[in-house]
């Protein structure tokens, strides 16, 4: 399964992250090549804070959201990376 998440996330890059839900996507299969334990935080966290944006309709506010998403991701991974 992981193996597939790892095949999948390098498929779907950061750049082509342009929704929501393509943002959604990423960062969930970015938590899959994550241990186990910080996987699961990093999923729930990704949730909540779906659930507080979930409202936001300003486009620019979007943009924001998932440049900052999308960054606040790989440092994560590079975190893990590191680690290994």
């Amino acid at each position: 399964m992981v193996f597939l998440a790892r095949v999948t996330l390098s498929a779907v890059k950061p750049e082509n992250v342009s929704t929501p839900k393509q943002l959604y996507k990423y960062l969930m299969r970015a938590c899959e090549t994550l241990p186990e334990d910080p996987s699961d935080h990093y999923k729930h966290a990704v949730r909540q804070s779906f659930g507080q944006h979930r409202e936001e309709d300003d486009p620019e506010r979007i943009k924001q959201i998932i440049e900052r998403a999308i960054q606040d991701a790989d440092w994560v991974l590079t975190k893990y990376k590191k680690q290994k």
